[in-house]
């Protein structure tokens, strides 16, 4: 993945949609070891789906359970306030997809950005 800038209009993007408060942070040692969002589906637009925003587990904490503890936290949030939901992933990205194969996502059909994005779908009800 690409570094990100961080500057004042990502900071004040990021500010905003972390107080909806669907964000959790995983902590190792008083250090932020990764964090997890949620929300409605953003593509489909759907607000009857929820969606698996973002999980990111810093590479010291990788292989540590941080991972699967932040998706267990996700995962429960999405099942209380949807019947179904999405995530969206690299194609070329073999150790996320195995990851939410094994959370209990099932690759879907649907791509976007050319194929260089493929969707996960995880129903609850």
């Amino acid at each position: 993945m690409p570094t990100v800038v961080l500057d004042e209009r990502r900071v004040a993007q990021w500010t905003d949609i972390v107080a909806d408060g669907n964000w959790w942070v995983a902590e190792v040692d008083g250090a932020i070891a990764g964090f997890v969002g949620i929300g409605p589906s953003r593509d489909p637009l759907d607000p009857t789906l929820g969606e698996l925003d973002t999980i990111a587990v810093d590479r010291p904490y990788w292989r540590q359970g941080v991972g699967t503890a932040l998706m267990t936290k996700a995962l429960q949030e999405l099942k209380n306030q949807y019947d179904e939901a999405i995530l969206w992933t690299l194609a070329n990205y073999p150790q996320g997809q195995n990851f939410y194969a094994k959370t209990g996502w099932t690759q879907s059909s649907e791509t976007r950005d050319n194929g260089h994005q493929v969707a996960y779908r995880r129903r609850f009800r």
